[in-house]
This record gives structure tokens, C-alpha cells and sequence, in this order.
């Protein structure tokens, strides 16, 4: 049993306790006081001064598939070779070797979700994933996540240079309704199957991967950075009746009443960087707190490698800069993160039960001095800084 004591903890889910303890037991968290009075027994950190959070999450990156220092080695981001890849699995790509995941681990990240690019109209399944594990099966905290959609230039640009569909938006979005008119069909003709074993159908990957889509089970995670493209998602999501959750949103603050009255969430970002193409001319830092103040969940994004993903926090930072209250920030990269990837049953929140990922930090975490001292992950000490340097190797198994 291990006891962070004396910190002030922002458990992103209740009161802020200015001097107060985090017991973690196992992998799991097993009390949070506002007190520092440890249980018989516990092993002691003493963390006096410090910020006590929930591990950051970054709710969009390219971690382990988009590889650091490896060009065509370790790049597996996008396959260039068909607009409809459903089937594609993130977990298949992934390479825990990735020093992304470090990075990450040593700016607070604990989890990420990571999955394809936006190449391709339909590019495959993403997952979540602990930033800190021996292997990338042992890390996975749900797969898939969603299902990566690309509405906007970036199929247009890829395909059009190979002279084949889609060349258009309109051939982007008539292609989505095609794949899923076609895992439709495929889902009648398995239940006819049932009953009737010669009418069951050849299985399909491609239709297969659709199928958790077509039934509400996981998300569509709509890339579309314009606001016409978002409006095209939506209502191709309107009458498939899906899950979405839209993906960089770079003006989604112009329709703030539609992805509110809808209850859908935007994953928005990332917020540093030149503006790249066409569709990032109306960027603004004011975005993810216009979409806050109406209503609408948001978590943020490094997009990583296009912002490496330890620098989560700072983009956080941005987003305050740009008008957005410094809680909505905090929940941006934790609790809001969480439940967009529906993994807020384990992580996002210091809360008895969930999973004990947990960083201190040497001052308030959206201050771009602050520097992440301790981070525990699955209640393993994953990474600790010079002050915490007589505590490395011995935590308590």
C-alpha cells in the first residue's frame, strides 16, 4: 500500500483538498482524504508543496504507429492503397519501443488514444492505451475506441493524386454511405444466417469492422477541421443514427448550438503549429472555450507527432489563453478526455476504485514552468524526477 500525503490534490472530481492524501493499493486507488492521516502500514510519500492530478489524457494522437525518428521504418499512419479500410486495427501497428510513450509518460500522459490517419475515408479502428507497459496488449485499456473517418482534403488530395475516387467531398461522403449501407446489408443477411445456415453470408472483414459502428457500440471519430465538413458528418451521422465524436473541430465554434443540441463532443486541436493547409485559416485558441460555455464536451488533442504529445499540458494552457475557464482546461485533458473515449470507469479522476494513475507536479499544471516530478501508472512509480530520485525501484509491489 502506498499513501501520497501532504499535496494538494485536484481529484477533477470533487472538492480541491489543499493538504490532503491519495492511498493506493494494488493497481487501484483506494482512498482519497482530505486529510494526510495514512492507514497502518502504508508505505509514505510525502508530496508537501506539490499539485496532485489524475494522469493527463490525450484523447487524439498517432503514438507507437507514427514512430519518432523512423521515416517509411516506422511510419504506419496511413494505407494509401484504398479509401476503405475498416479492418485496420491500431493495435496491429503499434511499437511500444515509440519514445513518444516516454516523452509522454515524463510529461504526465499517461493515456493516449491512438489509432490511423486521416488519409483514407474510412481508415481504420483506434484504441486507448496506457503511455506505459511491456507490451502494447498489456497497455490497452479499450479496443477498439472508435473508428477513424476522414471527411475534408486530405482524402481528396490522396486519392485525387492517384486519379481515383475520391477526387471530391462529394465522392467522400457518398462513399462513407456506401460502406455503410454495405455493413447494413451484411448485418441482415448474418441474422437471416441464424435461422438458415445457407444464407449466411461469406465473412468480411471490411463489413465486420462496421458492424460495432452500425450498432451505437463505438464511435465514429469524424476528422473535419471545416465547419461545412462537420455539417456533412453530422448529417450523414443523423441518418445512420451513429456515435461521433468530431476530431480537430478547427471551426467548430461556429456551430456551437448544433454539436450541443446533438450532445456530441469535439476532441479540438492541436492548437500550436503554422496553419499547414487551407482548412486551419480560421484556427483560433478561442475555440475549445466557446464550445465549453455552450454546452458541448471537449477534451484536447496533441495530434501527436504533429505536436509531441508531452507538451498536452501546454496546449492546455493555450486553451485558457484563448478564453477558456482553467477548469474547463483541466477536465480537457482528464475527465473530459475520459469520457469521450469512454473509458471514464478507469481513469480520468483520482477515485477510489479507478485505475491508480497519478502525477505530482511541482506547481499548478497548466503554469508551463511546472515539471512533472512522479507519475504512477497501474499504481507502478513509472517515472520519478530528481526530487523524488530515493524512491525509485523501491515502491511496494
Amino acid at each position: 500500500m502506498l499513501a501520497l500525503v501532504n499535496g494538494k490534490i485536484l481529484s477533477m472530481a470533487g472538492p480541491v483538498y489543499e493538504k490532503g492524501m491519495v492511498v493506493i493499493e494494488g493497481r487501484r486507488i483506494a482512498a482519497v482524504s482530505p486529510h494526510s492521516e495514512p492507514p497502518a502500514g502504508a508505505r509514505l510519500i510525502d508530496v508537501a508543496g506539490k499539485y496532485v492530478l489524475p494522469g493527463f489524457i490525450d484523447a487524439h494522437t498517432h503514438m507507437g504507429i507514427y514512430e519518432e525518428i523512423y521515416r517509411i521504418e516506422g511510419n504506419d499512419t496511413n494505407e494509401t492503397s484504398d479509401p476503405v479500410t475498416p479492418h485496420l486495427r491500431a493495435l496491429d501497428a503499434i511499437n511500444m519501443e515509440d519514445l513518444a510513450f516516454r516523452d509522454a509518460l515524463e510529461g504526465g500522459v499517461t493515456t493516449v488514444m491512438t489509432g490511423p490517419g486521416s488519409a483514407n475515408v474510412i481508415g481504420g479502428l483506434s484504441l486507448v492505451m496506457k503511455t506505459y507497459g511491456r507490451t502494447v496488449d498489456e497497455a490497452v485499456v479499450k479496443n477498439p475506441a472508435g473508428l477513424k473517418v476522414a471527411l475534408g482534403e486530405n482524402p481528396k488530395r490522396v486519392y485525387g493524386g492517384q486519379k481515383k475516387s475520391p477526387m471530391t467531398r462529394m465522392s467522400t461522403a457518398a462513399i462513407l454511405r456506401e460502406a455503410l449501407v454495405a455493413a447494413h446489408n451484411y448485418a441482415l443477411k448474418l441474422e437471416k444466417g441464424k435461422n438458415n445456415p445457407e444464407q449466411q453470408p461469406d465473412r468480411d472483414l471490411k463489413l465486420e469492422a462496421l458492424l460495432p459502428v452500425i450498432r451505437g457500440e463505438i464511435p465514429v471519430l469524424l476528422h473535419a477541421h471545416r465547419v461545412d465538413d462537420i455539417l456533412t458528418g453530422l448529417r450523414i451521422t443523423d441518418e445512420f443514427h451513429l456515435k461521433v465524436s468530431i476530431q480537430h473541430g478547427t471551426e467548430a465554434h461556429k456551430i456551437p448550438d448544433e454539436l450541443a443540441r446533438r450532445g456530441i463532443p469535439v476532441v479540438v486541436g492541436p492548437a500550436m503549429g503554422n496553419r499547414a493547409k487551407v482548412e486551419l485559416k480560421d484556427r483560433t485558441l478561442a475555440t475549445p472555450g466557446i464550445l465549453a460555455r455552450s454546452g458541448v464536451r471537449v477534451a484536447l488533442m496533441t495530434d501527436h507527432p504533429v505536436v509531441p504529445g508531452q507538451y498536452l499540458s501546454l496546449l492546455a494552457a493555450l486553451a485558457v489563453k484563448g478564453g477558456m475557464a482553467v477548469e474547463d482546461a483541466l477536465k480537457a485533458i482528464t475527465i473530459n478526455a475520459a469520457e469521450i473515449l469512454g473509458v471514464a470507469d478507469r481513469v480520468g479522476s483520482l477515485e477510489p476504485g479507478k485505475d491508480a494513475d497519478v502525477i505530482v507536479l511541482s506547481g499548478h499544471p497548466l503554469d508551463w514552468l511546472t515539471r512533472v516530478e512522479l507519475v504512477i501508472v497501474n499504481g507502478e512509480i513509472a517515472f520519478a524526477g530528481d526530487s523524488f530520485a530515493g524512491i525509485r525501484g523501491g515502491e511496494e509491489r
